[in-house]
């Protein structure tokens, strides 16, 4: 089914925009390996407005402007790290709060090109304050930023002080460069194996029950979490005590997986234009594992859901085949 179909697939019932299915993941693992088909997907991921565009240049402004040098660091003081954690805070409130104002409060696109158009939630007292979006707003910034600043704070003042390996851009410039390109699919395997263990039902009846309050999704649920679940989940960047980075990486590793939270939740396909796609947000397929919670565990980068069997890629086949083995999985 292409993108301009009239046809109305029994699957499209369930939301008020569905983009062309099935979702693909990533060439990487596919057999025969295709060279140019990798290539062309780095290509696409990056340019020429995309999120990890935005993202690498959020970092490197930040990283000039707005961060202390590691002679600085070695020390822990107020000053530098108070200056972290208003970056940090000036910058998911930019992000998202800009994408909440731009499709929830002016609706500058309407429903166009919304996932689920049901309005986010108020006066519902599964809520703090009975209000979806100050639900959100509190968790992402009392917890999301604190933890998000902590561990910037821990791995510059490690940096600084010898604990972990450092690289040069003098010596080392052309692995700092790739890292960029490989911190979204460490944080793709990452996020799988957090997120399975997050869906245990300990783990899920008291940590990311939080997070999963929000079915129907909007830019500032991204961050949304239990602060036990901020601690897992940025502890992505912990990597770096084994393999070297530098402190843009640092940088960028962590406002990649707390600044592109909100995008992906964003609710929309993207920014669109004259009905053509501009800059693209968020995704169907976690879209869909808020909606039906036991599929779709991971990112695209690495296809750990097709692996494990818990992939929906949004068809109606597809789907069918999810809801027969969870109603398996239940009547064990």
């Amino acid at each position: 089914m292409t993108e301009g179909s009239t046809e109305k697939p029994a699957g499209r019932t369930r939301w008020h925009y569905q983009p062309e299915v099935p979702v693909q993941t990533s060439p990487l693992f596919a057999k025969p390996f295709r060279p140019m088909e990798v290539l062309r997907w780095f290509f696409k991921g990056w340019f020429p407005l995309t999120e990890n565009l935005l993202v690498l240049t959020l970092a490197i402004l930040s990283w000039l402007l707005f961060h202390p040098s590691l002679a600085e660091a070695a020390s822990l003081k107020i000053d530098w790290i108070a200056m972290i954690f208003l970056r940090n805070l000036a910058l998911i409130t930019i992000v998202a709060g800009g994408l909440h104002l731009y499709f929830y409060v002016y609706r500058r696109q309407g429903d166009e090109r919304h996932y689920d158009a049901r309005p986010l939630a108020k006066s519902n007292r599964v809520y703090t304050f009975n209000n979806q979006v100050k639900d959100n707003i509190f968790w992402s910034c009392a917890s999301g930023v604190t933890i998000w600043t902590a561990y910037e704070v821990l791995m510059m003042w490690a940096m600084a002080n010898g604990h972990v390996p450092t690289l040069t851009w003098s010596e080392h410039a052309g692995w700092i460069v790739l890292q960029v390109f490989l911190i979204p699919i460490w944080e793709t395997f990452y996020f799988y194996l957090v997120h399975r263990m997050l869906h245990w039902p300990w783990m899920y009846k008291h940590v990311h029950y939080l997070h999963h309050r929000n079915t129907n999704i909007g830019p500032w649920s991204g961050l949304s979490m239990h602060p036990v679940e901020h601690i897992i989940y940025l502890g992505s960047v912990l990597i770096h005590w084994v393999v070297p980075a530098n402190p843009l990486i640092i940088i960028y590793h962590l406002q990649h997986y707390t600044l592109t939270a909100a995008t992906t939740h964003t609710g929309y396909q993207g920014v669109v234009k004259n009905n053509k796609l501009l800059l693209a947000l968020g995704t169907f397929h976690h879209q869909m594992h808020h909606r039906f919670y036991e599929c779709n565990y991971g990112g695209l980068e690495i296809p750990m859901d097709k692996w494990s069997g818990s992939f929906n890629d949004g068809t109606e086949e597809s789907h069918q085949a999810f809801v027969q083995r969870r109603r398996k999985s239940q009547s064990v």
